[in-house]
């Protein structure tokens, strides 16, 4: 079978058996903010194993794309040495939802393993729980004893987490020992005995003292790793050896010109595995979202791609390649994952960029690598922190290189530095607010400002210029959105409140000067309302930028930061290249689109397991939830987002939005910075009057440069002044007059008549001159004649004359006459006949 039938053929095997065939979850899990990629087949039924949600069927199966590259499903180093491990890779499941239990799902893996599959039976071992008798008995219909192997909890206890669902599994190995040897080796981790199946049986709830007690209802999910059954259907001891992983092997070959080699230790090998696994991995998460970045999975994905390049760079390949093969991938998976199809140029733009930009950085970074002192064989903490933070060096890309040269890497004291790092960059970060207290402050605030301006409420904590009531509308800076300013009235007296923040569960008011109240007393609190409809105006449009953004550039696209004040915003996004003008301008359009359409903003508090359910809406991987949770919808069907902001009640209260800039703050992150509502009017303004002012700029600046060019040209004139004694002393003597003649290029015409006057002025009497030059191609000629032979011999008909013989012409007075003329070639060898031009005159 090829490995498009042997995925299809599972697939029906279990629709014929009352299964629903369900699409695979994205590997980017959106909907669930503690896990940074799918990494198994049941993470999209996570919530019906917690019991906190349901479907309407009770049985599934599809194929589950999977990365694993983190926690303790982290496979990353092994990938290529051995032939096996993946970071991606497909997981064909079958569940039960309370519906089949044990005796049927061994049955049916009997059944499509043995008769359909066609796999020989006594290469099949069962391994079980060591207290579930049950299924230790069911597979004695199926296998002898000698097949049938008991584990602990370690192999062959499920869990989700220290409490909750679990229950135990049974595995089918199977043996690839050429004599059927393997019994021994089930479950010691060796490619001559390897597992195909997991059925795991989710019958037991794991309470909070450690014990179990039975569910009501009991579940069943399973996984088999696809690349693993196709290695055992088609008879190869390798993974990579299938038609699943080869058409990507076999262009590797094609680009480097070197072949593929089998053996395990084969660098040449271990580097084609290598980029054959992490460029699915990477296309499938850039396809489902994600795009490399600094943080979090985005961090992940780029340390994928760096190694993928590293070992690109080890086959001779110094340019970008890994890009290329995203057309093989697509050309092999697109039928089954059609979003490779769609996104197949995105997935393309982005890891080229990315190659792009490390290996700018990668041949400076191996050569700081070459010149490390590597006493002991390590490569010290501070070094490889250098070749992280300088050069762009993942830790596993320096452990990779160093493993190369037989070295080891001083991990913890790379981590120490990292950690300072980090502590230094969240120190520069601290508000420079004024602190209530280090002391813990014994109150609890209730914030009212999501429906009042102003809270009259009993005075809690009071401290300086600190004051805490049990009630107030202040907004907390928070997602973005800064503090709200405003006035506090307690005793007759009034203080300004110019920041609020929160110490433990109490909203500390800070104001200007110190407050003269007690606790117990009763104040008003009053928020800056203009400022907070400023506010509110510039985060409702913040969401609708994010989604623009998502329309106009793609899914990919998350937040990454962002902030928001009364007269702007500004908004970090994860991207791998400059907007064109055209899509600033596609964005732009459709933000003004929604406001013009005047949509109700509406808010609703809901629990965190029915805002994920919720189509559309936009949690972020990192940030912290409760059990309740604010979701902001502007249109259903446009923007939904977790939100605990405030927010304008319908978009036509934006007015308008505009973006004023898009720059880059880091690798894979722009930012966009615009403003909306009542600023917009002054920015228009403002730019009217630097438009203004640059105009006035120009004018005057145009008027010095044409003073400067006249100055310019008088000292020019002055320095040709100095030939005209050699041109008069040099003039020829002929019938009744002096002729003198000269071709001076480099001169603009008016440089040229001011020579004319001063050689007509110095020839004096009984001459006549002529000047030349060449000014962009063409020649210009003057002609000047003393008073007294000027009606004889007119220096317009002179000038005439010599234009003609130029294919020109022109003319003037008797006395000063200028023309000009075209042929170039020719002004030499008609400024020596003028002689014989004027005597025709």
């Amino acid at each position: 079978m090829t490995s498009r039938q042997i995925r299809q053929t599972f697939l029906e095997f279990f629709a014929a058996r009352g299964h629903r065939i369900v699409p695979s979850a994205p590997v980017i899990p959106h909907g669930d903010p503690t896990l940074l990629f799918t990494n198994a087949g049941m993470n999209q039924f996570k919530d019906v194993f917690l019991g906190t949600g349901k479907r309407d069927f009770t049985r599934a199966a599809d194929t589950q794309k999977c990365v694993r590259v983190s926690g303790k499903h982290n496979d990353l180093e092994e990938v290529g040495y051995d032939t096996y491990h993946h970071t991606f890779f497909e997981m064909l499941g079958n569940w039960s939802f309370g519906d089949y239990f044990k005796e049927e799902a061994i049955a049916w893996s009997w059944e499509l393993l043995t008769d359909v599959y066609k796999l020989p039976k006594d290469r099949l071992h069962a391994t079980v729980y060591r207290t579930d008798d049950e299924s230790f008995e069911i597979w004695k219909k199926y296998l002898p004893v000698e097949q049938i192997h008991r584990f602990d909890e370690k192999d062959n206890f499920w869990e989700m987490s220290d409490t909750g669902p679990c229950g135990p599994c049974t595995e089918i190995h199977f043996d690839r020992t050429p004599d059927l040897s393997g019994g021994p080796l089930v479950n010691t981790g060796v490619p001559e005995v390897i597992e195909i199946w997991n059925n795991v049986f989710i019958q037991y709830n794991r309470n909070s003292d450690g014990s179990l007690s039975e569910l009501p209802s009991k579940h069943v999910d399973t996984g088999m790793g696809f690349e693993r059954l196709c290695a055992v259907m088609q008879g190869k001891d390798s993974n990579y050896d299938t038609d699943v992983f080869q058409p990507i092997i076999a262009y590797t070959e094609d680009l480097c010109g070197r072949s593929y080699r089998t053996e395990l230790e084969n660098p040449d090998g271990v580097a084609m595995r290598v980029i054959a696994d992490h460029i699915r991995t990477v296309s499938f998460a850039i396809a489902d979202g994600a795009i490399p970045g600094n943080e979090g999975r985005g961090y992940v994905l780029r340390r994928i791609l760096r190694r993928a390049a590293r070992y690109a760079r080890n086959l001779g390949m110094t340019e970008p390649v890994l890009w290329k093969h995203v057309h093989i991938l697509c050309d092999t998976m697109g039928d089954v994952f059609p979003e490779l199809l769609e996104r197949r140029d995105l997935i393309e733009r982005i890891v080229r960029a990315e190659e792009e930009s490390f290996l700018a950085t990668l041949d400076r970074g191996l050569q700081r690598f070459d010149s490390i002192s590597t006493a002991g064989n390590t490569v010290t903490g501070a070094d490889a922190f250098e070749l992280y933070d300088t050069f762009g060096f993942p830790l596993d890309l320096t452990q990779l290189i160093a493993r190369e040269r037989g070295l080891h890497v001083d991990v913890d004291g790379y981590t120490a530095l990292l950690d300072q790092q980090r502590a230094r960059s969240r120190a520069a970060r601290k508000s420079h607010a004024q602190e209530a207290s280090t002391e813990k402050i014994d109150a609890m605030s209730r914030f009212t400002g999501y429906n009042n301006s102003d809270t009259t409420a009993e005075v809690l904590f009071v401290q300086g210029n600190n004051i805490v009531l049990a009630e107030t509308p202040f907004y907390v800076e928070m997602g973005g959105q800064v503090s709200d300013t405003g006035l506090i009235t307690v005793g007759g007296s009034q203080y300004r409140v110019d920041d609020v923040r929160r110490v433990g569960e109490a909203i500390v008011h800070a104001c200007e000067t110190e407050v003269d109240a007690v606790v117990g007393d009763v104040a008003t609190a009053t928020i800056d309302v203009a400022r907070r409809r400023d506010i509110e105006r510039e985060h409702s449009v913040t969401h609708l930028l994010h989604e623009a953004l998502r329309r106009v550039l793609g899914t990919h696209v998350q937040q990454s930061g962002s902030l928001v004040e009364p007269e702007r915003l500004r908004f970090d996004f994860a991207h791998f290249e400059r907007l064109r003008d055209d899509e600033l301008t596609a964005v732009e359009d459709m933000v003004n689109e929604k406001i013009f359409e005047s949509i109700d903003v509406h808010t609703e508090e809901m629990t965190i397991e029915k805002a994920r359910s919720v189509p559309g809406a936009k949690m972020f991987f990192g940030d912290k939830y409760g059990d309740t949770v604010r979701v902001v919808f502007i249109d259903e069907k446009f923007s939904v987002e977790f939100c605990g902001g405030t927010h304008v009640r319908n978009t036509s209260e934006i007015g308008l939005f505009k973006i004023v800039s898009e720059s880059s703050v880091a690798s894979g992150v722009r930012r966009i910075e615009a403003i909306a509502g009542r600023t917009i009017p002054t920015w228009f303004k403002q730019r009217d009057q630097q438009s203004q002012s640059l105009r006035d700029d120009v004018a005057r600046q145009t008027e010095r440069i044409k003073q400067l060019e006249k100055e310019l040209a008088s000292y020019k004139v002055d320095e040709l002044k100095t030939i005209i004694p050699e041109m008069v002393s040099q003039a020829q003597q002929l019938d009744g007059y002096r002729l003198a003649v000269r071709r001076i290029d480099g001169v603009e015409i008016e440089q040229l008549k001011s020579l004319g006057d001063e050689l007509r002025s110095s020839l004096n009497s009984q001459g006549i001159g002529l000047l030349a030059t060449v000014i962009e191609d063409k020649v210009q000629l003057v002609c000047v004649a003393t008073d007294d032979i000027a009606k004889s011999k007119s220096a317009g008909k002179i000038v005439g004359a010599v234009a003609k013989e130029l294919g020109g012409g022109g003319g003037g007075k008797p006395h000063m006459a200028a023309a000009g003329g075209k042929d170039i070639e020719k002004l030499d060898i008609v400024l020596k006949n003028i002689p014989n031009l004027i005597s025709t005159i």
